[in-house]
């Protein structure tokens, strides 16, 4: 069985008339409200918000750029204003998200076309000619509703658009890598509506319930789009928008098909078809884009610039489907990680539309990574570290065991089995560096001190080298095993850690320069504590008020880790579990 995961979108959705908008705002307690939206549907807004109306804003635009944005915070400044509500489609709904993210205010949205966004999580916002888009909780409207009559006059030309855009959203859930069962309902009723509903419309703009089935059929997507991610269908749209500004439903509209074939979904020339027959651009060209504007952009974009019938792909799904069963005869855990893990690579390959060049240097850099690795050169835990991976299964084995001391990656550099050593022993011996003296205590979670227990400790030396990386070191330095005490105590001498960066000298190195990162670990000791009938524990302890601790390559640093090194001397309690907590 494949798991997955499912949160319900927590938005009020309303069905209903635009005269109930007072009896909504004050539901949630607004009393002095920003009205976004044109005149059209503006008034009758304003009139149903009656005294609770405080002001109003007219200029929402495609994209939401920032500035506009910045114009209409003057006015809720200006208003003290407690809550906003738009009315309009995809441009109001869109400036009402980006005040909430800037204020924290509530929203109440009146959608009045098919865009679907009223019910997400999702903000895409242009500045500088460029489009990004950010997922918060921050952005998701409190009330959507919903009045079919407002759409009764909404131009075909529009209402097609906007109706593929919805369609774009409930067609992206389907090959999303995080779709679950319920997703695939709502993906499909929203599909079967959208596709009933827009032919009807455009043959009869009044048939009120075509406009109830494009409507219900838009929540259905956008409830969608906001339990998944978003992937190549919504990159490339708002890209393009963003770049060239051009219209967001009529851009959807276009590229639906294509990226559908591209996705080797098997209706893709259905939906070719459909929009088709309805009065929109059909074509990238349409909307002012040349051969020049799409060079070095993916290749389906080739096909929507001129319109063709998109080229149909092998189904992508089927062949994600095809590997996965090839496991049915694995243990049940075995199982459950390559399913996994099939399925994260297969979606992260759709999701980026993944070259085969991108996919060759991939190979060639852990390739590289497998060269340079040795007994005493671990790339591959190297990357993992700075990736956060080890840090990600770190938590989630020490989150079983809260009670106990926070674990700490292992980092590339233990070695097994370092000489059993005498306690009070100096580890740096003769080494340059501020002396510190470590006084160690080892106890169970109900402070009981844990006699005769195994503590391997290891570190760099005041350069930022391990011994294992220094050839001309002869035997283990600044390394070394200790049995705790009966009263569960340990000391020993050595050095106060510095910060030091990784090896960057090989391809983790070049990743980290490439993404503009440092290399560097904030200062550290570290520990394995072990003994028979105890869960091990790995950890490491960092020096209080030493560099990057905030920024830590490796994502380590935990706060309950960070100890005080004044005076250089380090006294510390460990804190560990039964191994069958």
């Amino acid at each position: 069985m494949t798991s997955f995961s499912y949160a319900a979108n927590p938005v009020r959705v309303v069905f209903g008339s635009l005269d109930t908008l007072g009896a909504e705002a004050d539901r949630l307690g607004l009393g002095r409200v920003l009205l976004i939206g044109r005149p059209r549907h503006g008034d009758r807004a304003a009139a149903a918000l009656g005294p609770r109306l405080a002001a109003r804003f007219e200029d929402a635009t495609m994209h939401t750029p920032v500035d506009v944005t910045e114009r209409a915070l003057k006015v809720v400044a200006e208003h003290d204003v407690d809550g906003v509500v738009a009315i309009g489609g995809g441009s109001a709904t869109g400036l009402a998200k980006a005040i909430a993210l800037r204020t924290d205010l509530p929203q109440l949205i009146v959608p009045t076309t098919y865009a679907g966004s009223e019910l997400t999580s999702v903000l895409g916002e242009t500045a500088d000619g460029r489009k990004t888009t950010r997922r918060t909780p921050a952005v998701r409207p409190e009330t959507v509703l919903y009045d079919v009559g407002l759409t009764l006059e909404l131009p075909v030309p529009v209402s097609a658009a906007s109706g593929l855009n919805a369609l774009a959203h409930a067609v992206e859930a389907r090959y999303a890598p995080d779709a679950n069962p319920m997703t695939d309902l709502l993906a499909a009723e929203a599909t079967k509506r959208l596709m009933a509903a827009l032919p009807r419309i455009a043959a009869d703009p009044s048939d009120v319930d075509a406009r109830t089935d494009a409507l219900r059929g838009a929540w259905l997507a956008g409830t969608c789009l906001d339990t998944v991610k978003m992937g190549l269908h919504h990159r490339l749209c708002h890209h393009l928008g963003g770049k060239f500004g051009l219209p967001h439903a009529e851009t959807h509209a276009v590229l639906l098909p294509y990226v559908m074939a591209h996705q080797g979904l098997d209706d893709a020339d259905d939906v070719f078809e459909l929009a088709a027959s309805l009065p929109i651009p059909h074509s990238l060209a349409e909307l002012g884009l040349t051969e020049a504007d799409i060079e070095g952009e993916p290749d389906l974009l080739r096909q929507a610039l001129h319109g063709t019938r998109p080229a149909a792909r092998p189904s992508l799904k089927a062949l994600t489907k095809q590997v996965v069963d090839s496991f049915a005869g694995a243990p049940d855990r075995v199982r459950l990680l390559l399913t996994e893990l099939v399925e994260t690579l297969h979606g992260y390959a759709i999701r980026t539309d993944l070259t085969q060049d991108e996919w060759e240097y991939a190979i060639g850099f852990l390739t590289r990574a497998g060269h340079i690795t040795t007994d005493t050169r671990q790339e591959f835990i190297l990357l993992s570290d700075t990736l956060g991976v080890s840090s990600v299964v770190d938590v989630l084995t020490n989150s079983r065991t809260p009670d106990t001391t926070p674990s700490a990656v292992l980092g590339p550099f233990y070695v097994d089995g370092p000489p059993e050593t005498p306690q009070g022993a100096d580890l740096a011996a003769g080494l340059s560096g501020t002396p510190l003296w470590t006084d160690i205590r080892v106890v169970d979670t109900a402070d009981v001190p844990v006699a005769d227990a195994i503590v391997d400790v290891w570190q760099s030396n005041e350069d930022g080298f391990y011994d294992v990386q220094l050839p001309d070191v002869d035997g283990p330095v600044l390394r070394a095993r200790f049995r705790t005490d009966a009263e569960g105590r340990l000391r020993f001498r050595t050095i106060v850690p510095s910060a030091y960066p990784i090896p960057a000298d090989g391809p983790v190195g070049q990743l980290l320069d490439a993404v503009g990162r440092h290399p560097y670990r904030a200062p550290h000791l570290h520990f394995m504590i072990a003994k028979p009938g105890y869960r091990t524990l790995i950890t490491q302890l960092f020096v209080a008020g030493g560099d990057y601790l905030d920024s830590d390559t490796v994502f380590g640093v935990k706060d309950g880790l960070i100890a005080d090194f004044a005076g250089g001397r380090l006294d510390f309690t460990f804190r560990i579990s039964g191994s069958s907590a």
